[in-house]
């Protein structure tokens, strides 16, 4: 059964946005990214779609949102900052094709701790942004993971 965890796609810099960092939106790139990763999971037969709080998060997943005819759930489990034990806790209740879309301090941490935990990660890590990464579990325990690098995308 396969889980899908999304770095949300680019947003520009946290030290050029002057307002709250929970508000920072999507670039034109991540714009792009967004609707290539929608694109590309929307093969993947989703089932439920859940985000981090913060807008870059949301919009990363509302193309493949729009595409299904379904929203985005918001879960605290995703925020920058949560603990990755409770994350993979609540991950294992999850469906099969569900898709997460999380930060850059998350992803690592709950990674690591599924390799930990016995994952057997296929490839190297990459933690860039817009990467997919694709979890297969079996019942409460994940047992391999690949990711998928950002997709290819330039501004018009």
């Amino acid at each position: 059964m396969s889980l899908f965890l999304v770095r949300h796609a680019k947003a520009g810099k946290r030290r050029d946005w002057d307002g709250d960092d929970m508000l920072r939106p999507l670039d034109k790139i991540g714009y792009l990214q967004a609707e290539a990763i929608a694109l590309r999971l929307a093969g993947k037969s989703p089932t439920d779609l859940f985000a981090s709080r913060y807008v870059r998060c949301v919009q990363t997943l509302e193309p493949l949102a729009q595409r299904l005819g379904q929203s985005v759930t918001i879960n605290d489990h995703l925020t920058e900052g949560a603990d990755f034990r409770a994350t993979i806790d609540w991950m294992t209740t999850l469906a099969e094709g569900t898709v997460m879309c999380s930060h850059g301090d998350v992803i690592p941490e709950v990674i690591a701790a599924l390799e930990r935990r016995g994952l057997d990660i296929a490839g190297d890590p990459d933690w860039r942004k817009a990467t997919v990464w694709v979890l297969e579990r079996e019942s409460d325990e994940f047992v391999a993971g690949k990711v998928w690098s950002p997709p290819a995308v330039r501004k018009s």
